[in-house]
């Protein structure tokens, strides 16, 4: 960086930095900045790199924001990096590659030192190393009344837009959701999407991109061009073929990068009197085929094909960005959720998010909160619920506990959502986990069909491990009250646990209910589960918080089990599962009695922002691709959020 710099280890020598940065103010008109420019050196592509990079510029540019109030050669270098890219179009047709080299190479310049001016100052001292302008020696050193970050950042918009391929953020927030940047944000958002919708791999390193290439011709001076020149910039170093360890992990800079500075936007607060532009984008863009009148006349609306992007959400849903993007455009934008109900392959989606929550030992607690809440949206409209029933899986490798040589989505779901309540009641005990998995199972209780026997007896199961730590809690709770007569220090809080054992426990009983109340004739499975382990719910046929519901379990138990009696004894497995499903079709349905339908809707909590923006900011700390940030820095999140 630096004329004739290949090396961090030359940066402190470097006779153009040291002017760069020194007390003389340099004309952007000076030859001096097309030989400050006109350097070779490979951004970083790994986070240990970047760190030696930004080590390396520290001291630089201490002295640069010391003696730029005089100087303004920053502002000059913006400017320099601003006249290049007007003429980018331009030199890209004509194969000008040397004005596309100095154009990376000023942005990469910029880059470096802003992030450690971001590092070191307020915002309003750094909206002030932008204005400062060269003065004369005895000027009163009046400023420039040009808003210079705010076209540094319009430019930059362009560049993303018209090119294929925490804590200092709020003064850029400023510009960037207001001013001239406001019109170009539905174009932003949208080129934004696609990058994360193409997947593209790395073009050649910046290092190569002007050797000559007799292929190609115009196409060449393209991709090799902007393509990789300016791609190295914008992917923070994730280029070509000198991959470091970041890269070999994340092959995909510029769709994670893209990806998560889409989420930082949409994250954005809004301002007092102005709502988030790009939140505003997300929620209301429309598929390309929709034709209506619509689609077209709401501000910072646009188009985009909601095939190709399905596609990439259902294969990138490993990463947390992926689901949290899922989640961000399942709850707000509207016309998306339709479309994604509407689909036929819906077990595309729902295996990767089954996936996470199987693995949830190994998964960070907010990727695991976003992936239940996807299926708890998901829940919400009965045909899903319908349709996951009829979706017939071979063969699940993951699913390791036991091996499902043929099961339904639905009862797969079904498996996952209750293996992930008892590592909760086990591990983490997480009161908000457990609601939301029982809001889900409750969501669909009603559509229940044909329930793998698996799956109906984990049912049952769960309300036994349920039923044993009623028991537990309630058995504690006594034996401290016999042995603490006349003690009047503060007993342990064994009500409260009792009170959420039993929240829980009575939510399992308006599940299975559910299921009986409405679809008992399509899962013999489930009232074999029940009737083999009828035992387990005698106790709370007496109990207050129960009996009602329970009303309808003894109904069915009674029921089945007389005809049971009635074909004898020894009866086979086949034989009781045939006595079962004759009794269901005899069973009078008005036997029943009816209760109101369950259903949960997922809302937000009052202020998500306190959840979701150090979530996002957390996901830039640990998964930008040739970032490095300096831990002790950190204010927003802490080190274990993520």
């Amino acid at each position: 960086m630096g004329a004739n710099t290949s090396q961090v280890t030359d940066l402190s020598n470097n006779t153009s930095l040291k002017a760069l940065v020194g007390t003389e103010s340099i004309s952007e008109n000076d030859p001096f900045w097309n030989q400050l420019i006109s350097f070779t050196f490979i951004s970083p592509t790994n986070s240990g790199d970047s760190r030696l990079l930004e080590e390396a510029v520290i001291p630089l540019a201490k002295n640069l924001i010391q003696n730029n109030p005089r100087s303004g050669n920053f502002g000059a270098l913006v400017r320099v990096f601003l006249g290049r890219t007007k003429e980018l179009k331009i030199s890209t047709e004509c194969q000008d590659q040397l004005f596309i080299w100095q154009a990376h190479n000023a942005l990469f310049m910029i880059r470096c030192l802003v992030k450690v001016f971001i590092r070191l100052m307020s915002e309003e001292e750094l909206h002030q190393q932008f204005s400062y302008q060269e003065r004369a020696p005895g000027s009163c050193g009046e400023t420039g009344s040009e808003d210079l970050l705010e076209e540094l950042l319009l430019n930059l918009v362009h560049l993303i837009v018209e090119t294929s391929f925490g804590k200092g953020f709020n003064i850029f927030k400023g510009n960037i959701t207001k001013g001239r940047c406001l019109e170009l944000t539905s174009r932003l958002v949208k080129t934004l999407l696609y990058n994360f919708i193409r997947q593209e791999k790395c073009p050649p390193p910046a290092a190569h991109m002007f050797e000559p290439k007799a292929e190609g011709g115009l196409l060449y001076g393209l991709a090799s061009g902007v393509a990789s020149g300016l791609w190295s910039v914008f992917t923070l170093g994730g280029a070509g073929s000198r991959a470091g360890i970041d890269q070999e992990n994340n092959p995909l800079p510029l769709s994670n990068q893209s990806l998560l500075l889409l989420l930082v936007l949409a994250n954005l607060t809004d301002g007092p009197n102005w709502p988030n532009p790009f939140r505003q984008a997300i929620t209301s863009f429309r598929n390309t085929q929709d034709t209506s009148a619509l689609a077209v006349e709401l501000r910072h609306t646009f188009q985009i094909n909601f095939n190709s992007l399905y596609t990439a959400l259902c294969e990138q849903q490993r990463s947390d960005q992926a689901t949290l993007l899922l989640y961000t455009l399942l709850h707000q934008n509207a016309n998306m959720r339709t479309y994604i109900l509407s689909r036929t392959d819906m077990d595309n989606l729902v295996l990767p998010i089954l996936e996470i929550l199987y693995h949830v030992e190994d998964r960070n607690s907010h990727h695991v909160y976003m992936a239940l809440i996807i299926l708890l949206i998901l829940t919400e409209d009965d045909a899903f619920n319908r349709s996951i029933h009829e979706v017939v899986l071979k063969n699940i490798s993951w699913y390791t506990e036991r091996s499902l040589t043929e099961i339904s989505l639905g009862s797969l779901l079904i498996l996952v959502v209750i293996r992930t309540i008892q590592f909760n009641m086990t591990r983490t005990r997480d009161k908000y986990l457990h609601t939301n998995c029982l809001a889900a199972l409750a969501n669909m209780s009603a559509q229940f069909r044909s329930l793998h026997q698996y799956a109906a007896q984990r049912i049952i199961s769960l309300f036994a491990l349920l039923s044993k730590k009623h028991n537990k809690v309630l058995e504690q709770a006594t034996q401290s009250l016999r042995g603490r007569q006349g003690d009047n220090t503060a007993l342990p809080d064994y009500a409260q646990d009792l009170n959420v054992i039993e929240e829980v426990i009575r939510m399992m009983l308006e599940i299975i209910n559910s299921c009986l109340c409405n679809s008992l004739h399509h899962n013999p499975n489930l009232v074999y589960a029940l009737l083999y382990k009828r035992e387990l719910f005698e106790q709370f046929r007496s109990h207050p918080s129960f009996q009602d519901i329970m009303q309808n379990l003894d109904t069915v138990i009674g029921f089945f089990s007389q005809r049971l009696e009635q074909a004898g004894s020894d009866l086979s497995v086949e034989r009781v599962q045939e006595v079962i499903m004759k009794g269901a079709q005899a069973l009078p349905k008005d036997r029943l009695k009816k209760f109101p339908e369950l259903k949960f809707k997922y809302v937000e909590e009052d202020q998500p922002e306190d959840f979701f923006i150090p979530y996002v900011w957390s996901l830039v700390f640990n998964s930008g691709v040739g970032l490095y940030w300096n831990p002790h820095g950190i204010e927003l999140f802490s080190m274990d959020s993520g």
